[in-house]
């Protein structure tokens, strides 16, 4: 998420679909994913849910949140970095596969400094995040969910060179296979210097944007999804002349408070194009 500043259905052809090996756990193939909701009203709440506003029809939420009955529900998944709450473990438990600075100290997300920055820099890595990853997608589907957008995939940026963006996009491609495999759409966030590498190489098969008109990125994104994407933009970074007047917005566009607050609480601001 940043601080201030999906395809058609996947179906598989297959009459007995193959198992997919996520890391080192083996999930059953599913045929179908729902289609994703090109155009609609959407609501973004990973500061905590809450009834959605009237109209909307999908709805963004954190995978420890439940979806919200009768909407298309995306989960949103941490993938490059890890949750605040985790730190010690990720610390404690799997300390390996976490990056380090020439100081001896974890590599940080300036903008969020307790999540540390996850190694993706070999396959034997990737392999074994995609299990402890791939364990959240898994959660994300028995809940309910009908996608996962999967967060800080330029986390390479704040490795200081100890991680390639080449990394990146083969660790989701293997979260790729996780969800497609769970019957969940899988989607890009941010990043839209990709261009269509994400859809292309990792397989992703819608992105969620966050603030593309503030930045001028929105073209970017519907290159290469065409509706296929959700902007978010923020009250305290209004770009000029307004968010909606902007015609290279995805018709898709919510914009929030910064913090992502519920509806009701101190703070909280909702509106949509």
């Amino acid at each position: 998420m940043r601080l201030l500043t999906a395809a058609l259905a996947l179906t598989a052809c297959s009459a007995q679909p193959q198992p997919v090996v996520v890391g080192e756990v083996s999930v059953p193939a599913s045929t179908t994913s729902k289609a994703f909701p090109e155009g609609v009203a959407a609501d973004y709440q990973l500061g905590g849910a809450y009834p959605p506003p009237a109209g909307v029809r999908l709805v963004v939420r954190d995978s420890t949140a439940q979806p919200e009955n009768g909407l298309y529900n995306v989960c949103y998944v941490n993938g490059f970095q890890t949750q605040p709450a985790e730190r010690d473990l990720w610390l404690n438990e799997r300390r390996d596969l976490v990056l380090f600075g020439k100081d001896g100290q974890p590599l940080v997300d300036s903008n969020w400094p307790d999540e540390l920055i996850l190694d993706t820099s070999s396959p034997e890595k990737r392999a074994r995040l995609a299990v402890f990853v791939g364990a959240t997608i898994t959660t994300c589907a028995t809940s309910g969910f009908d996608a996962v957008e999967i967060d800080n995939l330029d986390s390479d940026t704040r490795s200081h060179g100890a991680i390639t963006l080449d990394d990146n996009l083969a660790f989701a491609a293997q979260l790729a296979d996780a969800a497609h495999s769970r019957n969940l759409l899988i989607g890009q966030k941010n990043s839209a210097e990709l261009g269509s590498r994400g859809r292309d190489e990792a397989r992703f098969d819608f992105a969620v944007a966050e603030e593309c008109v503030a930045f001028g990125e929105c073209a970017e994104y519907t290159a290469a999804y065409g509706q296929r994407v959700i902007d978010v933009e923020y009250t305290d970074n209004p770009p000029p002349g307004g968010v909606c007047a902007d015609t290279s917005r995805p018709r898709t566009t919510v914009v929030r408070d910064r913090l992502l607050v519920r509806a009701g609480e101190s703070g909280y601001s909702y509106a949509r194009c």
